[in-house]
């Protein structure tokens, strides 16, 4: 059942019946239990079943983005975690990932946003609570978050940049939605203050991922860097990691381009008010879009081919929606990746940090 659809479109680049075509297309791919999978067939991961739901929630089938958070409620696992892959009823990947457990805070606060629907959100808590809970307990002494739990439950050593960032973005968002539940959760207020602080300021804290585009935009994506950082680190990597008139490229040493990257670095982008910047960087994701409103994963240059062979996946035309509607302002959950719906962070050093 369709309800109320905030987009109308990004003039000249995507209309308000493209928009609609990819809605119902993600739509489409929701499995009976709410789960929603890479595409037909496919498996599915919390964290970008999360990104759909988000999708779904501002393009008119808020039901469905209930239904997909409900899956989450449902499939939680006691210590508030989810395994890493999903296939139908069955676990794919048993990895506890801390990132893909976190953003299930920031899908029910975008849910909120959107729709106003407290009693909703009220249902939500106790998930998010627990997923929270579950993440914070492999926060390392110098702020940043341990990235995963492997499938015997043995936690990795490291941390990732990636991961992390988000990890802060989810913090702020479980933050917010406690408050707003006058559920207010100081710990983890402190948590994400240490997490913000190693993001902007410590990357050498992390495993060395630098040719990964999303290493590039995360730490500006999720809210730890802005402002003149922000713009001078998305000036040191633009020549290395996107391909003028093509988009972003996923890995700086190959030339090829992902269509969710591009969007997500759209939003990076309209975070810092690089507005101009963002719509001819968003205009590229047109490239992969195909007629029935799916989008190619990714293409690879000069072949152009795509890569994976034929691949659509349903977080690429989720990412490309969620940058449609800030680069609109159209739904009442546009600015989240702006960062002025969530209460300004603390930024914690660590005891002995020279950066104070």
């Amino acid at each position: 059942m369709n309800t109320t659809n905030f987009l109308a479109g990004v003039p000249e680049v995507l209309s308000a019946e493209d928009i609609a075509v990819t809605a119902r297309h993600l739509a489409s791919l929701q499995l009976p239990d709410g789960q929603i999978p890479w595409f037909k067939g496919g498996h599915c991961d919390p964290w970008n079943h999360v990104e759909v739901a988000m999708a779904l929630t501002i393009s008119g089938y808020q039901e469905q983005a209930r239904e997909a958070y409900r899956w989450l409620a449902r499939t939680q696992l006691s210590d508030g975690s989810w395994f890493n892959y999903y296939l139908g009823s069955s676990v794919k990947s048993a990895r506890l990932d801390t990132n893909v457990c976190a953003y299930v805070a920031t899908g029910t606060y975008h849910y909120l946003l959107a729709t106003g629907d407290i009693d909703f959100a009220r249902e939500m808590w106790p998930c998010v609570e627990r997923a929270i809970e579950f993440v914070l307990r492999w926060q390392m002494p110098d702020g940043t978050i341990r990235w995963s739990l492997d499938a015997a439950g043995r936690p990795e050593t490291y941390a990732l940049l990636t991961g992390s960032s988000s990890i802060f973005h989810s913090l702020r968002c479980a933050i917010a939605l406690g408050e707003r539940l006058d559920r207010r959760r100081l710990s983890w207020e402190w948590s994400a203050g240490r997490l913000g602080h190693a993001v902007a300021h410590h990357p050498g804290a992390f495993a060395p991922k630098n040719e990964f585009a999303m290493d590039w935009y995360y730490p500006i994506f999720s809210g730890a860097l802005g402002g003149e950082g922000g713009e001078a680190r998305i000036a040191d990597g633009w020549d290395r990691h996107v391909m003028a008139e093509y988009g972003v490229r996923c890995v700086s040493t190959n030339d090829w381009v992902t269509a969710a990257e591009t969007a997500e670095c759209v939003l990076a982008l309209d975070g810092l008010g690089l507005t101009t910047r963002a719509l001819e960087l968003f205009s590229l994701t047109s490239r992969h879009r195909r007629e029935d409103g799916a989008y190619w994963t990714g293409i690879a240059y000069p072949d152009h081919v795509t890569f994976p062979d034929q691949e659509t996946t349903s977080y690429t035309g989720a990412a490309v929606l969620l940058a449609a509607d800030a680069l609109t302002s159209s739904s009442p959950a546009s600015g989240l990746f702006r960062h002025g719906e969530l209460p300004a962070p603390l930024d914690l050093a660590e005891p002995g940090c020279p950066i104070r």
